[in-house]
């Protein structure tokens, strides 16, 4: 039996914190700053990494990134977090 890296099955953990703490800056959402104030657990944050990271979306993700030039009013509807981080908006 081959034993398989759990890194093969969901994307690099450091790529999909940047997208995913990029997407909420590009929102005009700190996620750090959420923490201190609580509208947002270190939990909760995590989860957002993870779905990030599993949601195969990172090429497109990076080029909607690419392509913000002011605040975005939403995060882009292919996005795992979009609910939560439009709630979070």
């Amino acid at each position: 039996m081959v034993e398989h890296d759990p890194r093969t099955r969901l994307g690099e953990i450091e790529k999909h914190f940047w997208l995913t703490r990029s997407v909420a800056r590009c929102m005009g959402i700190s996620l750090t700053e959420g923490m201190a104030e609580g509208r947002i657990t270190p939990q909760e944050y995590a989860l957002m990494v993870t779905r990030c990271r599993s949601a195969g979306c990172s090429e497109q993700c990076q080029f909607w990134l690419a392509d913000q030039q002011e605040k975005a009013s939403a995060a882009p509807q292919f996005c795992a977090n979009a609910s939560a981080l439009n709630d979070l908006a």
